[in-house]
């Protein structure tokens, strides 16, 4: 028999605090139900006592997966990450960053990654962006 690693990290989660890196797999369960199965696991882990960890990089993962596969519009994405940055279980390096990116990437239509960058040199008060992207310019707090 095969081992199921999604079930052994909802099982071993239970009654216990659990620390672990998140993959946007379980995210993508737990905002979109599908499956049906894997998304109660990853619903009960987000409610779980734990400390999960989510990584710039799996926003980002998060984003492009639920704009194209899914064909979510912009907002309801940028609502949704919003919403799992807020969850008490999820821990960031840096939330303002992620939620100025979020924000960035709703409001003025950038791609996430540029939305991503245009924060980060506001955040980290570096102010420019060497860039071929026009729609940077739309962000009046940076130059390009």
């Amino acid at each position: 028999m095969v081992p199921n690693p999604d079930r052994d990290l909802a099982k071993a989660s239970q009654g216990s605090s659990v620390r672990a890196l998140l993959d946007t797999n379980v995210l993508v369960r737990h905002l979109t139900g599908d499956p049906p199965s894997q998304a109660r696991r990853a619903t009960a882990l987000l409610a779980g006592a734990h400390e999960l960890l989510l990584t710039d990089l799996v926003v980002a993962e998060l984003v492009y997966v639920l704009e194209s596969f899914y064909r979510q519009p912009r907002e309801d994405v940028a609502e949704a990450a919003r919403s799992l940055l807020a969850l008490p279980s999820i821990a960031t390096v840096d939330p303002d960053l992620l939620l100025r990116s979020l924000e960035l990437y709703e409001s003025h239509r950038l791609d996430y990654a540029e939305a991503y960058l245009a924060a980060a040199a506001e955040v980290w008060g570096v102010g420019r962006i060497a860039s071929f992207d026009r729609g940077l310019d739309r962000v009046a707090s940076i130059k390009r």
